[in-house]
């Protein structure tokens, strides 16, 4: 059995997407003549900037079949330049696949683990991550038991899949994770669902590493709901030298559009501390993204939507004396829900690259670079349009390999509608 791309999910940032997408496919189906105009406007402004030769390619088309179909997240890649990620449906039954491209004179793609939605999870929306063992983690928004709240688990090679953890939002507990996970030096997990918890309004958890024949445990670090401070975080967090955790909620705070938060760890908890609460003005709403630091211990993202330009915005935050000046880098331009949703990838050299999930010439997404013009402006290049049928809604983040070449995925569009593997080589 195979489920179609548009079937029922269970919560999460699946749901989100599935409601923004209709939601695209209606405002562009009843405004012909606007979406047009802002196409053509976009060709301007897009136009701007450098020039840089790059090539595209698409280097797989998912089927929705066995391999699986709408990757969300985007990809892992190793040090042989071997790529890793999940599908949300598709694959033996239907529920979502963990796949491989094998790099060598052609890609060579290979479905690893298919999704059962029994005790293994089920819709996988998260990159595969490496933790410290060298074994790569994910999450699934659903499945994992009864009620199906989701899992964390790890895949080993050969396809051996482990479940780690399953949430059911009892005693406190979150649901449906999305998020890209992350690891301390203990091995320790960390990262968000975008549900549940205490107030229902989403959590960030850890998951404490076992000792030899014991169980991974949760902790719910912080349950958002709480009045003004945020929820429903959508991304993960990032941890800084001293322990502290950042990350962004796409809902809530003091006008409902989201805020940027810092949890410091205490004997007593962690203490929440909002670093900006989004306001839908230049500053831009709704940040889906996560957060980045550069080496300076600035924090780089993304909101969604908003800004000059109407497609959400990348910003920065710069800290000082113990407080965190919020800089808008650059204005997407866009409509409605058509900026980045994941987090933004930064060079050596100080450039900002990230993707637009259905701006761009013809309104399928897009892949940008920023660079800083070192007046204080950046200088924004469109590296590749999607047109769909190499193609279409951009939730992928980027991953580089070690010549400069850039790897994503799209969730729908290309040969079967299903979603792509692409790269753009410069």
């Amino acid at each position: 059995m195979v489920v179609p791309h548009n079937a029922p999910r269970s919560g999460g940032f699946t749901d989100v997407v599935q409601k923004e997408l209709l939601m695209a496919k209606k405002y562009l189906k009843s405004n012909t003549t606007l979406a047009l105009t802002l196409a053509g406007l976009l060709t301007l402004t897009l136009g701007a900037g450098p020039s840089h030769a790059q090539t595209f390619n698409v280097i797989y088309n998912f089927t929705g079949e066995t391999d699986g179909g709408n990757p969300l997240a985007g990809l892992t890649i190793d040090k042989s330049g071997n790529l890793y990620g999940t599908a949300e449906v598709g694959g033996a039954l239907g529920y979502g696949t963990a796949f491989k491209l094998a790099k060598g004179a052609s890609w060579k793609f290979d479905p690893v683990y298919s999704f059962a939605s029994g005790a293994d999870g089920s819709y996988p929306t998260s990159r595969l991550m490496p933790g410290p063992d060298g074994i790569l983690y994910g999450v699934t928004s659903g499945g994992g038991g009864a009620g199906g709240q989701g899992t964390v688990f790890s895949l080993a090679a050969g396809g051996v899949e482990t479940v780690l953890y399953r949430f059911t939002n009892g005693s406190g507990s979150g649901e449906a994770p999305s998020c890209n996970l992350i690891f301390d030096k203990q091995g320790n997990i960390y990262g968000t669902t975008s549900t549940g918890g205490s107030n229902s309004a989403g959590t960030v958890f850890k998951l404490v590493k076992p000792q030899t024949g014991e169980a991974w445990t949760e902790k719910v670090l912080y349950s958002f709901g709480q009045g003004s401070d945020g929820q429903f975080p959508i991304a993960g967090v990032t941890a800084d030298s001293a322990g502290n955790l950042y990350g962004t909620t796409s809902a809530g705070g003091a006008s409902g559009y989201g805020i940027i938060f810092k949890l410091t760890p205490s004997q007593s908890g962690w203490t929440e501390t909002i670093l900006h609460q989004f306001v839908n003005g230049s500053d831009g709403s709704v940040p889906y993204g996560g957060l980045i630091f550069d080496k300076s211990g600035n924090l780089y993202g993304a909101a969604t939507q908003g800004g000059t330009g109407g497609g959400g915005t990348i910003y920065q935050l710069v800290p000082s004396g113990g407080n965190w000046t919020f800089n808008v880098l650059y204005s997407v331009p866009g409509w409605g829900i058509s900026g980045t949703y994941r987090n933004v990838y930064l060079d050596a050299s100080g450039n900002i690259y990230g993707t637009t999930h259905c701006d761009g010439l013809n309104s399928a997404g897009s892949v940008f670079e920023l660079t800083p013009s070192g007046s204080g402006t950046w200088n924004y290049t469109s590296l590749h349009d999607f047109d769909v049928s190499d193609g279409q809604y951009v939730f992928s983040g980027l991953v580089f390999d070690t010549l400069g070449n850039i790897y994503g995925t799209t969730q729908v569009g290309g040969a079967s509608g299903y979603g792509v593997v692409w790269e753009i080589t410069p």
